[in-house]
């Protein structure tokens, strides 16, 4: 059945169904008849609103958490509001202000962008009181220095600095019958050679020398150079970094255990977050993943809001969201989400 739009619905059908989300966004509880009759203006009799709440859980809008209780809006029910009824509040002039206080401090600071993105990600997760994540795309380190520690016969640790003082290892496999000699003089090669190249602009220079007969290394010292550049491409120096805090804002009291336990796995799985992910990076605006919609978050019952963010000419190079529950503020979360990634393109295009 295919779901029905706001334009399908009765007035009285659309203000019993919006007065009902309204209430369950803010209390998380059921919502009865007679609540609606008393406290809400409709002007309709507790009988009334009945016969309109039964159409709307007819329609998949509204479900029964148990026999005799209030209606809570479906998954269904909450897209549909999302997409056609509701009224998005844009941050306040304090939220924006400390959107754009924490990514200007940490840029002026001239610390990592993944350290401030992190700065960011845990801002705007005391913001929205979710859980904040944001995908960092991985740039291709520049070479400062790199040297090799044995660890074995067809063993070693290579171990880069890059150009902004990070420092990554890697274990190689060495070729057969390499000593220890070429291993110094591979680590030599690079540092005098290919010092200040990226690591896929040292490989190539490699490639080509070594092609043409104008390196100056012998048979087995080439090898280990390879295999010490190789390694970072072949371990993904492509893939993106997810950073997620706030974690703990999702654990609340009221939520059943079991979901808290299946979120927080969930929340473990990187590679199927990155690509739930992934799809906020293909669009052009801000996307909203409710429980379901994304097979990740089908059991728990958790919503994602996540945009995109831009460098240089205009290219998507990250994604900036949050992670909560179903029952969160989209109105306010969704444009806090869109406003966080539009000031991250400002600052780091």
């Amino acid at each position: 059945m295919l779901s029905p739009t706001v334009a399908e619905l009765t007035d009285r059908a659309r203000e019993v169904f919006r007065q009902i989300v309204d209430s369950y966004l803010a209390t998380g509880a059921p919502v009865g008849s007679r609540t609606l009759s008393r406290g809400t203006g409709l002007g309709l009799s507790a009988a009334s609103i009945r016969n309109v709440m039964q159409d709307l859980e007819e329609l998949g809008l509204l479900a029964a958490p148990h026999t005799s209780a209030g209606r809570l809006p479906t998954e269904i029910g909450l897209r549909m509001f999302v997409d056609g009824m509701m009224q998005a509040a844009e941050p306040s002039q304090a939220e924006r202000s400390a959107i754009d206080t924490s990514l200007q401090r940490g840029l002026d600071s001239g610390s990592a962008i993944e350290d401030v993105l992190g700065q960011t990600t845990a801002m705007l997760s005391g913001l929205s009181q979710c859980a904040g994540l944001v995908l960092v795309p991985r740039t291709d380190p520049v070479i400062r220095q790199l040297s090799f520690v044995p660890l074995g016969p067809r063993r070693a640790m290579a171990i880069l600095v890059g150009a902004d003082g990070s420092v990554e290892n890697r274990v190689v496999t060495l070729p057969e019958g390499l000593p220890p000699t070429a291993l110094e003089a591979a680590a030599q090669y690079i540092n005098q050679h290919l010092g200040g190249h990226t690591l896929s602009d040292a490989r190539s220079r490699v490639a080509a020398e070594i092609s043409a007969s104008r390196a100056t290394l012998d048979a087995m010292t080439a090898e280990a150079v390879e295999a010490g550049l190789a390694v970072w491409s072949a371990d993904g120096a492509q893939r993106p970094v997810l950073i997620v805090r706030g974690q703990a804002r999702l654990v609340e009291p009221s939520v059943d255990p079991e979901r808290i336990r299946q979120l927080l796995g969930e929340l473990e799985d990187k590679e199927d977050l990155v690509r739930l992910l992934d799809l906020a990076r293909e669009g052009d605006a801000t996307r909203i993943f409710i429980g379901a919609e994304s097979q990740l978050f089908s059991l728990s019952g958790s919503s994602v809001i996540a945009a995109p963010y831009r460098g240089a000419g205009g290219r998507v190079i990250g994604v900036v969201g949050v992670i909560g529950p179903t029952r969160l503020n989209y109105a306010r979360v969704i444009p806090m989400v869109d406003y966080t990634a539009k000031t991250l393109s400002r600052l780091v295009a």
